[in-house]
């Protein structure tokens, strides 16, 4: 039942209103000066205040600004006995919800009572709507309690209240774009946009007009303007995935933008400003790419003021379990049905995994294993064939996830996955031969 509160000193219309608004279902509660309506207010929680303007120890309009400031929800709908524009405009600016005269506007109370019950609620529900928005991508959205992601944690939560440029570097899979959204969500630009941007995904000139935006007429196809991402980040943060494949002269052009907060749209002749945080993320090496003139040297140490690397999934074995079973419980949700906890035998073959694909990886695997699965127990048998056998080297013996053959097969599959499956540049990279990468291949059954 919502509550209005009535706040009046003539005891006589004060009760003839609480009756007609206590039949219309609302709980009413009644107040004859200001003192007494905020003592009532700050004891109970009052969706509405009908308040008269003219009171034995203050004004109504002035008694808005004092409403608002204990329970900022509450809407206050002014009663006077003479209009008065003034007055009226005064409580309009303090926050009220409306102003209206006795007598000649009674037939407008209940209405408007009703509109003001429909606007606190809806502002409950934003709020709400942004507590839940903002758990889910805090750094609580971020699972794991081993050593490697806590000092990770601990130190995105440093630099997340700053306005510094971050780094984050590792392996793909590992939840960069997560940290990125949970040092957005912990700073001061967390009410401004996220914007984030996969620079591997587009070609040289698409990247650029994303980025930058275009003016109409800039091009063929260009029929009206574009807003670009820069732009589109005004006092938040911007997120560029995989810096490292951006192409050369747009890092020279991303440089000046961070250096001036100035950018040219394609097609214009005048510049536009950006506040934004800039937050990059990247599987390679960019000290390495600098150094051999594939990334320019002066934007890396332009982005690299606070960099953060975030482990591998075999590096915090012990948060598998966790992750794992965060994924079974989200996927049995969206399907609708109960699936146990991992039992110690899949949990086992998890941990022998070497996970080149990370979290990401983890994150597919469980959803197939729950898609696959018909009772409430998943199967060794719902898991992909080569975690299945990971735990397995060709003689037979029972692998550790720390044996030297399970840390080479790792390093190879991480040379792979650099290098896209490029068996020529992962021999260069690992020193061998060819033919040696080849037989390892083949040895580990790398896939």
């Amino acid at each position: 039942m919502k509550t209005i509160l009535i706040i009046d000193d003539e005891e006589k219309l004060r009760s003839l209103l609480a009756r007609i608004i206590r039949a219309e279902g609302f709980q009413v509660l009644e107040a004859g000066d200001c003192r007494s309506g905020l003592k009532v207010l700050g004891h109970n929680e009052i969706d509405t205040v009908l308040c008269d303007v003219k009171l034995p120890d203050g004004n109504g309009v002035d008694m808005v600004s004092k409403i608002k400031t204990i329970s900022p929800l509450t809407e206050v709908i002014l009663l006077t006995a003479y209009g008065n524009i003034a007055d009226g405009v005064q409580a309009m600016k303090n926050g009220a919800f409306d102003y209206i005269v006795k007598g000649d506007d009674n037939d407008k109370i209940i209405p408007l009572l009703h509109r003001s019950i429909e606007k606190t609620i809806l502002q409950k529900k934003v709020i709400q709507l942004e507590k839940r928005v903002g758990e889910k991508f805090s750094f609580q959205a971020v699972l794991g309690k081993s050593k490697p992601i806590m000092d990770a944690i601990d130190l995105a939560q440093k630099v997340a209240p700053t306005h510094a440029s971050v780094l984050l570097t590792g392996e793909t899979g590992t939840g960069k774009e997560v940290f990125a959204q949970a040092i957005h969500q912990a700073s001061s630009r967390s009410s401004k946009n996220f914007v984030a941007l996969n620079c591997s995904t587009f070609g040289r000139e698409m990247l650029e007009s994303e980025l930058f935006g275009y003016k109409q007429g800039a091009f063929t196809g260009a029929n009206k303007d574009k807003r670009g991402q820069i732009e589109e980040a005004h006092g938040g943060t911007l997120f560029l995935d995989e810096i490292g494949e951006m192409p050369l002269e747009l890092q020279a052009k991303l440089l000046r933008v961070l250096e001036t907060n100035e950018f040219i749209k394609l097609g214009d002749t005048k510049a536009t400003k950006s506040d934004f945080r800039l937050i990059a993320a990247t599987n390679r090496d960019l000290k390495t790419e600098s150094e051999e003139k594939h990334f320019r040297s002066d934007l890396y140490f332009r982005l690299n003021v606070f960099a953060i690397k975030l482990p591998a999934l075999t590096e915090r074995i012990k948060d598998i379990e966790l992750l794992a079973n965060h994924f079974i419980q989200f996927f049995a949700g969206k399907t609708n049905r109960k699936i146990n906890p991992l039992s110690e035998a899949i949990l086992r073959k998890l941990e022998a995994y070497s996970w080149p694909g990370n979290i990401r990886e983890l994150k597919n695997v469980i959803e197939r294993a729950v898609i696959i699965s018909t009772g409430p127990d998943l199967s060794p048998d719902s898991l992909p064939f080569e975690i299945q056998e990971a735990q397995f080297v060709s003689k037979g013996n029972q692998l550790s996830a720390f044996s030297m053959q399970s840390i080479e097969k790792l390093h190879i599959q991480k040379v792979l996955n650099y290098t896209n499956g490029n068996k020529a540049e992962t021999a260069r990279l690992l020193e061998i031969g060819i033919a040696t990468l080849y037989r390892k291949i083949e040895e580990f059954g790398i896939r």
